[in-house]
């Protein structure tokens, strides 16, 4: 049985330049808990203890993670952007999956708050990584060069941890991105439940056929 549990660790503000309108937007920051019978594992780790400069710009408001070390095996980051990776350096022993693209982009400069980096076991992926039986990392580019998702098999349905492949609920699916046609095939016409790093809200149907 595969069971999943949101976290809600807070929340920033996005400026308004950031957001194509002429308001701020207060967008959730949100990790998800995935039980397997293999063990137990993390998708993001929130914002952390971020940098002045970051802090002045997005004004974080944050929440513990209420899981330590000894609760979780593995960590999956959808990108590593610092608002998702913020608490990857409490888990030293954990095997942190980031595809590799992603990962050297966040090592060139520039990308997220570089004091996130280090003393963190990263495991480099090229695509696609089966965890363990019925849970898939697929890569969902967009955001990022390197974002990816991940895709639980409950049998009779699916839950896809999006991360940021779409900010919102309402925007899943459009525009097409060619990796829907992957969650389709791997859905194989079973309902589907959708849910997101920045937004509470969820989607839910039946993933269209690869077109």
């Amino acid at each position: 049985m595969i069971s999943v549990e949101r976290f809600d660790l807070g929340h920033f503000t996005r400026p308004a330049e950031e957001c194509a309108n002429p308001h701020p937007r207060v967008e959730p920051v949100l990790a998800y808990l995935v039980r397997h019978p293999r063990g137990t594992l993390l998708f993001d780790t929130g914002m952390g203890t971020g940098s002045p400069e970051t802090d002045a710009h997005y004004r974080p408001v944050r929440r513990p993670l209420p899981v330590g070390p000894r609760d979780v095996d593995v960590i999956v980051n959808c990108h590593l952007h610092f608002d998702h990776i913020g608490g990857n350096q409490r888990f030293p022993d954990s095997p942190v999956l980031v595809q590799r693209t992603e990962l050297a982009t966040a090592r060139a400069g520039g990308y997220t708050i570089d004091s996130l980096l280090p003393g963190v076991r990263y495991e480099e992926l090229d695509g696609e990584h089966e965890i363990a039986p019925g849970i898939r990392i697929v890569p969902t580019p967009g955001h990022t060069d390197g974002h990816q998702s991940l895709l639980l098999d409950h049998g009779d349905r699916v839950t896809v941890l999006a991360g940021q492949a779409y900010d919102f609920a309402h925007e899943f699916g459009t525009p097409y991105r060619p990796w829907l046609d992957r969650l389709a095939e791997l859905a194989a016409g079973r309902p589907a439940r959708v849910l997101f790093a920045h937004d509470r809200d969820l989607w839910e149907g039946v993933l269209p056929p690869p077109r």
